[in-house]
């Protein structure tokens, strides 16, 4: 990723989520927990075909904003695919998954989780 704005990168991945019609979007401030990143967002497709398509989109989105090439994992199965674009990491889960691993509730503050979807 490049030296883009954080919030300018999470704009960019919450519209292509948005426009991918991924499902419970959830976007969350982790600066105080960790430096690895400013945001996480978690969000969920409706079948593993989905998911895929949602990260294809969000990955193709990201190259055209100009803010680099994200690094992948997950995209062989595709229950959980995790797309580390540097200030923003991304989780897109098939519900079931999602729900199992539980990932808002361990990284979010009660009042820094933001619904978005």
């Amino acid at each position: 990723m490049t030296d883009a704005d954080p919030s300018a990168a999470l704009a960019a991945v919450l519209a292509s989520l948005e426009n991918s019609k991924a499902e419970d979007i959830v976007a969350l401030d982790i600066t105080a927990k960790t430096p690895v990143a400013d945001f996480m967002v978690v969000a969920s497709g409706r079948s593993h075909r989905h998911v895929a398509a949602i990260a294809e989109h969000l990955l193709k989105d990201l190259k055209d904003a100009g803010l680099g090439n994200a690094s992948v994992e997950g995209q062989t199965a595709c229950d959980w695919v995790l797309i580390d674009a540097g200030d923003v990491i991304v989780h897109v889960f098939r519900p079931e998954v999602r729900t199992f691993y539980n990932l808002e509730k361990m990284w979010a503050d009660p009042d820094s989780g933001r619904r978005v979807g």
